[in-house]
């Protein structure tokens, strides 16, 4: 399919790097596409005026061209003129302007126009010849200098990670402290005002959800909603330009830059949410922005009928990382916002769908082999989500060595517990224990259990304890939107109360969940705002809601400051004692020159558990006790004894007869939060209110021994 232009031809260089690249004194561009008859680079003016340049064809099917005198800001885009095939996979379309794959900015955003759409709007398979150049936006040219300034990366071991998950534009943008015009942008995350809730948090790294450019769906913007939570990506190497306190005309680049070296010089990591498993084009129904137009079939996974797509994802299209140029893509994605942006890690979205051959996944597919045999990116911290929709796309504890993953079954077991299902305690202890029975294999450590309890996608901490259901009317899918297994329980009322025992019960299951996951093996993630009991209302999928339902209320902050100061403490506990922050599995036997169990569970009565113990339906409660050895004898600790009481009922707990040599203090109480640093007499009983959890160190052996 032709359209007709006027174009000038550029200079073809002998090779070009993909994406637009100034070298200061004009600027190379190169665009991959094996199915294109002639590939136009258009570049506008202030006014929008568009000139066409025709690129030469190189080798690999890497389209090129030299602009000289070109400058960084410069808007541009791509017309990819061949077949309008539809039948066999490709959808060309010279009508349609395309952002350039590689663009390291974006300017302006989607106006959803039918012009946006490659297609008529009656027929995904006939094309539509309207131009879609004042409906899109552009990409950007910038600087090819990067100056990185005095930055300089954590390098924080994995074992030794507080993970954190924030939203940019959410976390700052009702603020007080942070200027009003930095609210929700990459300089507002960098604010000192910011930056030092984090560090009295005692986090050690901010997990973004996405930033890579994205879009906002038409089906959101005709309900008057966004696309908050930013899972339709389409610029890989463009940082969303929304959150930029400078426009968007390219200082995005930069301000993002300055915003990781604000959080390294705090000594907090940056870790990305990474949408590589599908893009914002969506099905054959969704508009044509830049893949589809550029080469549909070498970016995405096409049904048998190749005018469909498959769809493991739920949002209309599979990125294809079989493909060649798609793999090459998201591996030059990587490397570059390690190595340009010094972004120190990644959470990849759907992640099954990125380890898939070609239906089930593959721990050697073609996308995790070259992870771990890349230099750069084998290097950061890799974290899957490891599931998708697809067949079966729930693969926990499926990825290799050097990877963490999301583990689903932890959140799942630990909230069953806390709200009373019977039959979990077997589980429990094996989830807080570092999840061997998933993770010990193939080279894995306990860190490759990225323990959640609440993320961004499901109930907030508050509601978790607040709702039975969820109430997500606000989206405007008559609540049929979001998931209803939520385990969760609200302590006897629906929703809002002025009841003081549910307040009560609520703050308490609140400090036990905070408590469970700071003190599990593995890695802790916590989900930003529940160290104040940030609440959406009940609305456990907040994607659409970009307004006060999801952002930051530093007012309820400063109210619940019992509650961060309570999740502080748990923080740094965990800093400093190494057993909770094991390099190895426990054994259950005693380390090297101890005699003491590196783990012993024992009933409340301080008698060892027993197979019947752990079967009994009603085992709600436990003694884990830890002691002290860590798997390293560099690196030995104090013994701990963690006593948990799910049950509703108050329980008194015995501290076991081989520890009562020992002398015990208090150091986390949910019931009583105040209490640390108590003493406490090994002889004598200690009463657990219901649903509660105690923590005892012993500094040293007990004075009469």
């Amino acid at each position: 399919m032709t359209v007709e232009s006027t174009r000038q031809a550029l200079e073809v260089p002998t090779r070009a790097p993909l994406g637009a690249h100034h070298d200061g004194s004009g600027a190379s561009f190169a665009l991959f596409s094996s199915v294109a008859e002639a590939v136009e680079l258009c570049t506008f003016d202030e006014s929008g005026e568009e000139t066409r340049w025709g690129l030469g064809q190189g080798d690999g099917f890497v389209w090129q061209g030299y602009l000289p005198d070109v400058r960084p800001g410069q808007r541009y885009g791509y017309r990819v003129h061949g077949p309008w095939d539809p039948s066999s996979g490709v959808r060309c379309n010279p009508a349609k302007l395309l952002l350039d794959p590689y663009g390291r900015a974006v300017a302006g955003a989607v106006q959803w126009h039918p012009a946006v759409f490659g297609h008529a709007p009656d027929d995904p398979n006939r094309a539509d010849e309207t131009d879609s150049a004042p409906y899109v936006p552009r990409s950007l040219l910038v600087a090819g200098d990067v100056d990185s300034g005095d930055d300089h990366r954590p390098a924080r071991p994995m074992a030794d990670s507080i993970f954190y998950e924030i939203h940019v534009k959410g976390f700052t943008k009702r603020h007080p402290d942070v200027p009003e015009g930095l609210r929700g942008t990459y300089a507002g995350l960098a604010h000192p005002a910011a930056v030092s809730h984090l560090k009295r948090l005692g986090v050690t790294s901010v997990e973004l959800l996405p930033v890579h450019q994205f879009v906002h769906d038409a089906a959101l913007v005709q309900r008057g909603l966004r696309n908050y939570w930013g899972y339709q990506s389409i610029g890989y190497f463009a940082p969303h330009n929304e959150y930029s306190s400078v426009g968007d005309a390219g200082g995005q680049v930069d301000e993002f830059r300055g915003m990781v070296r604000a959080l390294h010089a705090a000594d907090l990591e940056v870790i990305l949410d990474v949408v590589f498993n599908h893009t914002a084009e969506g099905s054959e129904w969704g508009p044509t922005l830049c893949f589809r137009g550029i080469d549909n079939t070498a970016y995405y996974r096409l049904a048998e009928d190749r005018s469909h797509y498959v769809d493991d994802t739920g949002c209309g299209n599979t990125v294809d990382l079989h493909q060649p140029q798609a793999l090459r893509l998201v591996m030059d994605s990587l490397r570059y916002w390690v190595q340009e942006m010094h972004v120190d890690g990644f959470r990849f979205d759907l992640a099954a769908s990125l380890g898939r051959s070609a239906s089930d996944f593959d721990q050697y597919s073609s996308f995790l082999e070259a992870i771990g045999q890349d230099p750069v990116i084998s290097q950061v911290k890799l974290i899957a989500e490891p599931w998708d929709i697809g067949w079966g796309g729930y693969d926990l504890g499926q990825f290799p060595a050097g990877w963490s993953e999301w583990n689903g079954k932890y959140r799942d077991t630990v909230r069953d517990f806390w709200r009373g299902t019977e039959g979990t305690l077997p589980d429990f202890a094996t989830r807080i224990s570092g999840s061997r029975d998933l993770f010990g294999h193939g080279g894995r450590r306990p860190t490759a259990s990225v323990n959640i309890v609440t993320v961004h996608d499901g109930f907030t901490l508050a509601d978790l304890v607040s709702f039975n259901g969820k109430h997500n009317e606000a989206n405007g899918e008559d609540n049929r939107d979001g998931t209803d297994d939520n385990r969760s329980w609200n302590c006897g009322v629906e929703g809002p109360t002025e009841d003081p025992a549910v307040l009560e019960l609520r703050a308490r299951q609140r400090r036990n969940f905070i408590a469970m996951l700071m003190l599990s093996e593995g890695v802790p993630l916590l989900l930003g705002g529940d160290e104040y009991a940030r609440s959406q209302g009940g609305n456990n999928n907040a994607y659409c809601q970009d307004n006060e339902v999801t952002w930051f209320d530093w007012g309820a902050a400063a109210q619940h400051g019992d509650l961060v100061d309570f999740t502080a403490r748990l923080c740094r506990l965990r800093e400093q004692h190494p057993v909770f922050r094991r390099r190895q599995f426990f054994h259950g036997t005693p380390a090297p020159e101890t005699t003491r169990d590196d783990l012993d569970w024992y009933r409340p009565d301080g008698l060892g558990m027993t197979p019947p113990d752990w079967n009994a339906s009603f085992a709600r409660a436990v003694t884990m006790a830890m002691s002290g050895a860590t798997g390293d004898q560099t690196r030995a600790d104090d013994p701990f004894l963690l006593m948990i009481n799910a049950w509703w009922e108050p329980l008194e707990f015995t501290v076991p007869d081989p520890l009562r040599d020992l002398r015990w203090r208090v150091e986390i109480d949910t019931e009583h939060p105040d209490a640390a640093g108590r003493a406490v007499d090994p002889s004598t009983p200690v009463t657990l209110t219901g649903r509660s959890l105690v923590l005892l160190r012993s500094p040293g052996p007990a004075a009469a021994s």
